[in-house]
């Protein structure tokens, strides 16, 4: 079960792994550069497109064409083709200077969920957990985090999970019928020797498939928070990763190069780089944004 690379693009930050069924393609952003890539799996033709500020993650939108993607300042409509089109809705984070949005899902219902962090300052607790209704309005649904990441949800749409990496938890949330969260509760508690708990995503069994940010590898857990299984990755600072293929039965992985002294570099030369592994199972196609 090992990683094979797919693409050595070297990205700085490397997050927000997408497949698209539609057009086969397997999208994820590059922070710091800033720039969102793009992958053909089948004929192995790559896209590049330039931002001109940093961009956390993509939603496929339900009604209309593109992305409904999380930058700096705000989360805007997003066109790549034929060329690049950015009409921003909102910004959550306004009067919160230095603070940006980070990774982010959509759940079955068309919402988006998305957290915050500030960017150059991260052991401050300023970050926040939004969801994005329909209408293009927002709601802090929790706060106090450091570095939010990899919301996920159990495939019964029952669970939101959700990560602050610089404590190295992983909690949980019960999604009540009303729309709003059940109290935050401790789902795990990563470990020094793990590294933090980065992106994440579930599989038709609801185990979660969690990157280890400066852990060098990806594990499986079942949803009581069980390791399963580890696939190491000649990387160390592994981002996020999400299930694609015609099957859904691909399991495709980011890095970050960002950070790393020439040192580590020579060592793993293939920081930043989009990996693919076999997973030995299945995921569920991204929900879309539905506004």
């Amino acid at each position: 079960m090992s990683a094979q690379c797919l693409w050595d693009v070297g990205t700085l930050l490397g997050e927000g792994p997408l497949w698209s069924p539609q057009a086969r393609r397997l999208y994820f952003v590059d922070i710091k550069a800033p720039a969102v890539h793009a992958l053909d799996v089948m004929s192995g033709e790559k896209f590049s497109w330039a931002m001109p500020v940093d961009i956390g993650w993509l939603i496929p939108r339900l009604n209309g064409a593109g992305f409904l993607a999380g930058f700096r300042d705000g989360f805007a409509r997003l066109q790549l083709e034929p060329t690049v089109v950015i009409d921003y809705l909102g910004n959550p984070m306004a009067g919160q200077p230095g603070c940006r949005l980070n990774d982010a899902k959509a759940d079955a219902q068309g919402n988006v969920w998305a957290g915050s962090m500030h960017d150059t300052e991260p052991q401050q607790a300023v970050g926040q957990l939004f969801r994005i209704s329909l209408d293009g309005q927002w709601q802090v649904m929790d706060s106090d985090y450091h570095i939010c990441n990899g919301p996920a949800l159990s495939p019964d749409g029952k669970t939101l999970y959700h990560t602050d990496s610089l404590l190295g938890r992983v909690y949980a949330y019960e999604r009540l019928p009303d729309g709003q969260l059940g109290p935050r509760r401790l789902w795990r508690q990563f470990q020094a020797d793990e590294g933090s708990p980065d992106g994440m995503t579930t599989d038709v069994e609801g185990c979660l498939w969690i990157a280890h940010w400066r852990g060098a590898g990806i594990s499986r857990f079942s949803p009581q928070g069980e390791r399963l299984k580890h696939i190491p990755l000649p990387v160390s600072q592994v981002t996020s990763c999400t299930f694609g293929g015609a099957n859904m039965d691909r399991l495709f992985v980011t890095s970050a190069r960002i950070g790393l002294s020439d040192a580590q570099l020579q060592q793993e030369p293939l920081a930043g780089g989009l990996f693919e592994i076999d997973p030995g199972t299945r995921g569920l196609p991204a929900a879309c944004y539905g506004g």
